[in-house]
C-alpha cells in the first residue's frame, strides 16, 4: 500500500511501544529509534500480556509487534489492545520474519495497521511508525498480494458479500476497490477525477460503514468480499 511520509506532529515525539521475545531485537530497534527527534521509545514488552499491560500504561502511539512470542502471541495481544477502551488511538505495526506468515492476514483482522517485515531497512521502519502513527496505513509490498490471495480463497458466498457491501454508495464501492488495490487517497483522486480531500471523506465513510478500524481492514474487507480479486 502506497503513503508518503507524513509531516511531523510539531514537538510532541511519537511514542512507540518496542514488543518482542529476544533482547538483542528490541535493543537493535531501540538504538535505531532512540537516534531519532521525532521518535521516542517509551517501553518495552517480551510477552503479548506484557504489551497489553504495557499499552494501558503507557499509552504509546505505535506499537513495534511480533508475531511468535510465549503467553500470549501477538495477534491476540494485538485484538485485546486494539478492543480495549481508551486505546483506540494506538496504532499496531506488525513485524513478521517470514513472508510466509499465515498469521499477518489474522493481525490485519485484529486490528493491526500494517505489517513489515523484520529484514525491512532502517529507513523502511523508520517511514513506516511515522505513516502509522499519522493515523494511515501500511502494508509490505512485498507480501501482500500473495498473502491476500493465499486467505481470500475461502472468501464469503457472493450473496453474504452483497448484503455486507450493500450500505455503501456506488462511489463508496469504486472508492474501497482502489484502496483494496493498495491507492493512496491522491491516486484515487486522480483515478475518480476527484480532490484528495473528497477520496479521504469516501474512505472514512467506507470505514465507517463497514466497522473497520483503518485502511488495512478495508483491503481485508474488498478482498474478502470479492470487490478486489488477486
Amino acid at each position: 500500500m502506497n503513503a508518503t511520509t507524513p509531516a511531523s506532529n510539531g514537538d510532541t515525539p511519537i511514542k512507540v511501544l518496542l514488543v518482542d521475545d529476544e533482547q538483542l531485537v528490541r535493543s537493535g530497534f531501540r538504538l535505531l529509534l532512540d537516534i531519532e527527534d521525532d521518535i521516542v521509545v517509551v517501553g518495552e514488552a517480551a510477552t503479548g500480556a506484557e504489551a497489553v499491560d504495557k499499552a494501558r500504561a503507557l499509552r504509546p502511539d505505535v506499537v513495534l509487534m511480533d508475531i511468535r512470542m510465549p503467553k500470549m502471541d501477538g495477534i491476540q495481544a494485538t485484538r485485546e489492545i486494539a478492543t480495549t477502551n481508551g486505546l483506540r488511538t494506538v496504532r499496531i505495526l506488525i513485524l513478521t520474519t517470514y513472508d510466509t506468515d499465515a498469521y499477518v492476514f489474522e493481525g490485519l483482522q485484529a486490528g493491526a495497521s500494517g505489517f513489515l517485515l523484520k529484514d525491512c531497512g532502517p529507513a523502511e521502519l523508520l517511514h513506516g511508525i511515522r505513516v502509522i502513527a499519522a493515523g494511515e496505513s501500511l502494508l509490505a509490498p512485498r507480501i501482500t498480494r500473495r498473502l491476500i490471495a493465499q486467505f481470500t480463497a475461502q472468501r464469503t458466498a457472493n450473496t453474504a458479500a452483497e448484503h455486507r457491501l450493500a450500505v455503501l454508495t456506488e462511489r463508496e464501492r469504486e472508492v474501497l476497490a482502489l484502496v483494496g488495490q493498495g491507492m493512496s487517497n491522491d491516486e484515487i483522486g486522480a483515478e475518480l477525477f476527484l480532490s484528495p480531500a473528497t477520496a479521504r471523506t469516501h474512505v472514512s465513510h467506507a470505514m465507517v460503514k463497514l466497522g473497520a478500524r483503518d485502511r488495512a481492514q478495508l483491503v481485508v474487507i474488498a478482498y474478502r468480499t470479492g470487490l478486489v480479486t488477486p
